[in-house]
């Protein structure tokens, strides 16, 4: 990610394409659109929450939930990017709630998202008797820079809370070109400030073996976060003990882009490898028993 990533804001209108349950506490008048929920309030600043419940909760058990984390490398991007990806996965059956984090501008940088990432998942984890969700069940859903983001509390690690007690880390990660291999990647290091090396928040330096199980979807022609740092990560995280399903597209760059020229702009998706970056999503959440 030499450069800073701007497609991703097109991410969200591509994939619209291709015992009993506790109700969540509010609906709203729209079962399309979420419920607003602010998690975290940090510096007279609130962030918000984007709750998309399921129209039929599953009889008999609670269901999973997923956080969904945008791109836009780290200085750009909102949580509606991912309301498309957060409405499917609801329609699956899970509580789907994309966050707000704080982007990188002024003095803030990546490490302050992911103090926000790990409040987010110690949040919905504090809130699971009232917004009707498994705790044990909750994954993380990363595009791109959210990729690192989501990818890093489950590595890197969280900031400690207190007390303690609540888990910050995801139970599972889906991941859609995401951004891994952080050491030598010039931008993200700019990004940081001079807080911490730019290997100190790569999730491939963390990958261990309590790693939870990854799917990632990514183009073999991807300049931005190039396919060598996903296959690091599968190939390490493997080795450690863990699960990692890689799905790699041919001919297609960043978020599956046709345009190799022009991987930030004038985005080009290929619609059969969305369909099917979708579809390998779905079945991995299957295979877990978050969805049936």
């Amino acid at each position: 990610m030499a450069e800073k990533i701007v497609g991703v804001v097109l991410l969200a209108g591509l994939l619209t394409a291709c015992g009993s349950v506790a109700p969540p506490p509010s609906k709203s008048a729209n079962p399309e659109e979420p419920i607003v929920r602010i998690y975290r309030e940090v510096n007279g600043q609130e962030l918000r929450a984007y709750v998309f419940s399921p129209a039929a909760p599953r009889p008999k058990e609670s269901p999973a939930a997923i956080l969904l984390f945008h791109g836009g490398g780290w200085d750009t991007g909102s949580p509606e990017w991912t309301f498309a990806a957060a409405r499917r996965f609801a329609g699956r059956g899970m509580v789907a709630v994309p966050i707000e984090y704080r982007l990188s501008e002024g003095d803030l940088t990546p490490i302050d998202a992911l103090a926000d990432v790990c409040a987010a998942f110690r949040w919905v984890r504090r809130s699971a008797g009232e917004l009707g969700i498994d705790p044990e069940r909750v994954a993380g859903y990363g595009v791109s820079a959210g990729g690192q983001l989501v990818t890093s509390a489950a590595t890197v690690g969280c900031p400690p809370e207190d007390p303690p007690g609540i888990r910050a880390e995801p139970d599972a990660l889906l991941l859609w070109s995401p951004a891994l291999d952080m050491a030598r990647d010039g931008w993200f290091e700019r990004k940081l400030q001079g807080r911490a090396t730019a290997a100190a928040y790569s999730p491939m330096e963390h990958v261990r073996a309590s790693t939870p199980p990854t799917i990632i979807v990514q183009g073999a022609e991807d300049t931005l976060t190039p396919l060598s740092g996903a296959q690091r990560y599968c190939e390490r995280l493997t080795a450690a003990g863990g699960t990692c399903a890689l799905h790699v597209y041919k001919g297609v760059g960043h978020l599956l882009t046709r345009n190799l020229a022009h991987q930030e702009s004038d985005f080009d998706p290929d619609p059969e490898a969305i369909k099917d970056g979708i579809a390998q999503h779905l079945r991995f959440l299957t295979e877990l028993g978050y969805i049936q």
